[in-house]
């Protein structure tokens, strides 16, 4: 016989979350003084809105932009390259491979950037000329003069991509240790060769470790552009700082230049976070979820169990 119910189902347990309150205090705190910081800023005479708007969206500073993109994409190009060369070679038994590879790493990455993007720009008051040949022999098979062949913005690649170079290979090489040593024994048992292997196996492998980092240095290379004012480039600081050289609006000019910054490094930071998550999948765990996007989480999921409640109803 089925077995009567002796009385009325137990309701569901509910569930009292912890209260916060020192949170919610220091988060009031923090939102007002926020509003005071930009409602002060706001009313600031000084900074003077109308020559920020003008500015904004001149040709000038558009120029710049397309300057310090070109730079951002070509030293990170350069750096990359070269990076996972001397990466192979740090990794590599031969002697003389290595203590290259490691006085590279040892100086461009032991030397502030800004000495070497005035080296490379002032490069010609310690050589006039360039010449490629045979070294004691006189043999020359090509000369130029060195100011011509290294303009502002050729010198500003050379300092940025070399620069980036040093650091790229250290975040290579750490992907590449990351891979494990059984993977290479077995490529090898099947008769690859090692640098088949590194180009089929271990760096695709590696390539969960060596990304995230990179993200973060394109975006710090991004930045790092603005410091080849110092040798006139033509990139968005050296346009912005040639204006306030002229007008006198240092502030504002800077907030235009803060503006463009704060807009490229999101716009970088979008495909940054895609291929963290593309890379980490299935080999570490996930990010955790901000703070907003749980509480959307959050609303979205208790809009989806109402809807489900009352459909079940």
């Amino acid at each position: 016989m089925p077995r009567q119910n002796d009385g009325p189902a137990p309701e569901a347990a509910h569930i009292v979350p912890v209260r916060h309150w020192g949170r919610a205090v220091a988060a009031v705190a923090a939102v007002a003084a926020l509003a005071g910081l930009v409602g002060s800023l706001a009313r600031n005479d000084n900074l003077h809105w109308d020559v920020i708007g003008h500015y904004l969206f001149a040709g000038l500073v558009f120029d710049g932009l397309a300057t310090t993109l070109w730079l951002t994409a070509a030293a990170m190009t350069l750096g990359l390259v070269l990076g996972t060369l001397v990466a192979v070679m740090r990794l590599s038994d031969d002697p003389v491979l290595y203590g290259l590879s490691s006085l590279f790493v040892w100086v461009f990455r032991g030397t502030p950037l800004l000495v070497q993007i005035i080296f490379w720009g002032y490069a010609g008051a310690l050589y006039k000329h360039v010449m490629i040949g045979i070294p004691f022999t006189g043999v020359t098979f090509f000369q130029a003069d060195t100011n011509s062949l290294l303009t502002p913005s050729v010198a500003a690649l050379l300092a940025l991509g070399l620069n980036e170079a040093a650091y790229a290979s250290e975040i290579v090489r750490a992907g590449i240790q990351s891979v494990d040593v059984g993977q290479t024994e077995a490529a090898h048992s099947l008769g690859m060769r090692p640098a088949l292997t590194m180009r089929r196996i271990v760096l695709p492998q590696a390539m969960r470790v060596i990304i995230p980092p990179l993200g973060n240095e394109t975006i710090n290379m991004l930045k790092m552009t603005a410091l080849v004012s110092v040798i006139a480039a033509h990139d968005l600081m050296s346009n912005i700082q040639d204006v306030y050289g002229q007008n006198y609006q240092v502030i504002p000019m800077l907030v235009v230049a803060s503006l463009w910054y704060l807009a490229l490094v999101s716009l970088l930071s979008v495909p940054q976070a895609w291929l963290e998550r593309r890379y980490g999948r299935g080999s570490a765990r996930a990010a955790a979820a901000s703070p907003l996007r749980r509480l959307c989480g959050g609303t979205l999921a208790g809009t989806r169990t109402r809807t489900q409640k009352e459909a079940a109803r």
